[in-house]
């Protein structure tokens, strides 16, 4: 769940914190332990740019595909038989993206049933007969997979659905498959390649074929982008839905921890983990959010959420929602980049001409100063986490990290050609949740991030939302030294548990660039209304065009 964080801080953080179309492409979703795909780039390097038809459903959201729904010019099933075609002339064929790890194939047969329920009754919200792609570590109890891209937990589907995949299928989504991502959301290993999977393989950037797409969700930000689905499920501990959206040019959100449960995911912190919504506009991942939360008796935490969720978000969407809102520019966060600094700054300044009130800088007072106690609560959650669910789900072979670890290891040629496991070996060693070490990690983390960090800053400038760059242009792909982004600045909501926003600012270098509004606890309705206004003043989203790479001309231009 871990993606991106404080890269100007700490390069080694960010590598592990990136925090049927029927039955022939369910067969290869699912392959064979000795054929694991662990190809790299020279597909994308040989092909060219890749040639991909127009597709139409491209850019449809969830209102425009309910009102072809009503007026007969679709049915559930055609949408999703539609869909299952592309991820495979795409994701499966002509630029590879690699994004999605599995189709669900049992998709057509629900689609079939939800199209007789619209007719029969009525539809039961908004998310009616949608086709949803989902991370591969969420539970579903079909019979699809959820390994977190591990060989390690192929062949064993879960038995019952994580809260999240149940939310989504009451509220009649067609569940289309599962996305590949950075192995075990990219805690394994501190020189990680983001996108990759002993299981999935590589997944590609559709903007440009040789880039990242950032991590951990990054499956589910390509397989969006790229008109894959209609909306995605990521999971973040640390930038891992905010990253993806940025360099996938989408809008994502990572909710305040509580807001939405983590049953049946698999997990890396208990303090940090959760789900959150992926989709090509704001409005869509509004929808997708009211549908995701909820309180869950398997997930304590979420008791919090009472009265403070909300079952319909779009409601908070006001495209005047800039003016007067009070937004803190959190200057720390900038000048790893002096092209996404002026694109910032444009950000900002059609911002305040927009009605904002800019207080710039609101930096935010305990900057870095909880990023080494943030990877001690990780090595501790991680491995109490990993047990707690392999006890919850059951069927597993392997039964604890120890396990895990011992798996990798007789199978490195799978599961370890590119990079080792040295954090899960670090986790291995700690003891229990009750050490002294772990239990002023925590006090420290949560102290430093909100009391004397966002809610410090908030309550000075009398803010409404922080505003920072989410990160840079997408990096090249390199799977041999692992990642090598820079700039973020995901770790204070992350570590703080406080809900964070990506939008699409504008593109550089023909690569997306996302801004990030976060705030307090429980502040979603306000995070989006602004972000929402936002994206209707820029209206920046632009379609990937499959680049094989951005070319030598385009490199020497300034943006």
């Amino acid at each position: 769940m871990k993606a991106d964080s404080n890269q100007q801080k700490s390069k080694s953080r960010r590598n592990f914190l990136r925090t049927g179309a029927g039955a022939t492409l369910a067969a290869t979703a699912y392959p064979a332990f000795g054929a694991v795909r662990t190809s790299g780039l020279s597909a994308a390097r040989e092909a060219g740019n890749a040639e991909v038809a127009d597709f139409e459903l491209d850019e449809i959201t969830i209102d425009g595909l309910q009102k072809a729904f009503e007026s007969g010019r679709y049915t559930s099933r055609a949408v999703t038989e539609k869909y299952l075609t592309r991820i495979q002339q795409i994701d499966k064929a002509g630029p590879m993206l690699n994004s999605v790890i599995e189709v669900n194939p049992e998709a057509l047969q629900i689609a079939d049933s939800l199209d007789q329920e619209r007719k029969s009754k009525a539809p039961r919200g908004p998310l009616h007969g949608v086709p949803v792609l989902i991370k591969d570590n969420i539970d579903t109890g079909d019979r699809m997979n959820t390994t977190a891209g591990s060989l390690a937990l192929l062949g064993s589907p879960a038995s019952r659905d994580a809260f999240v995949a149940a939310q989504l299928r009451n509220a009649g989504a067609v569940i289309l498959g599962k996305t590949n991502l950075s192995e075990w959301a990219n805690i394994r290993s501190s020189h990680a390649t983001s996108g990759w999977s002993g299981r999935g393989g590589l997944t590609r950037n559709p903007y440009a074929l040789d880039r990242n797409p950032c991590g951990s969700s990054s499956g589910t930000g390509a397989g969006i982008s790229a008109n894959l689905a209609v909306v995605g499920i990521g999971t973040e501990t640390d930038g891992s839905v905010v990253c993806p959206a940025s360099a996938n040019g989408l809008a994502g959100l990572k909710p305040t921890v509580g807001l939405v449960s983590r049953g049946g995911i698999i997990p890396i912190s208990h303090s940090q983990d959760t789900a959150g919504p992926m989709g090509r506009t704001v409005r869509d991942i509004a929808i997708l959010l009211g549908v995701m939360a909820g309180a869950d008796p398997e997930d304590s935490v979420t008791a919090h959420s009472r009265g403070k969720g909300a079952a319909d978000y779009t409601k908070f969407l006001d495209p005047s929602g800039l003016k007067g809102a009070r937004l803190g520019i959190s200057r720390k966060y900038f000048g790893f980049s002096d092209a996404v600094d002026k694109l910032m700054d444009s950000a900002i300044a059609a911002m305040k001409q927009a009605g904002a009130e800019i207080v710039d800088p609101a930096d935010i007072p305990s900057f870095g100063k909880f990023d080494d106690s943030e990877m001690v609560g990780f090595l501790y959650e991680l491995k109490a986490g990993l047990a707690a669910y392999f006890k919850r789900r059951g069927n597993t072979s392997v039964k604890s990290l120890k396990d895990v670890i011992a798996f990798n290891e007789q199978n490195r040629e799978h599961e370890m050609p590119y990079f080792g496991q040295d954090i899960f070996i670090k986790s291995e060693q700690k003891g229990g949740l009750d050490s002294k070490e772990y239990v002023d990690a925590v006090a420290l983390n949560q102290r430093m991030s909100r009391a004397e960090g966002i809610d410090a800053v908030m309550d000075k400038f009398k803010l409404d939302a922080l505003v920072a760059p989410t990160g840079g242009p997408a990096w090249v792909t390199d799977l041999i030294n692992g990642d090598h982004s820079a700039g973020g600045s995901s770790s204070a909501a992350a570590v703080a548990g406080y809900p964070n926003i990506n939008v699409t600012a504008g593109h550089l270098w023909g690569l997306p660039v996302g801004i990030s509004f976060f705030g307090r606890a429980w502040s979603e309705p306000t995070l989006l209304k602004i972000a929402y206004a936002f994206e209707q003043m820029t209206k920046a989203r632009q379609a990937p065009k499959f680049l094989r790479t951005i070319d030598d001309d385009a490199l020497g231009r300034l943006p």
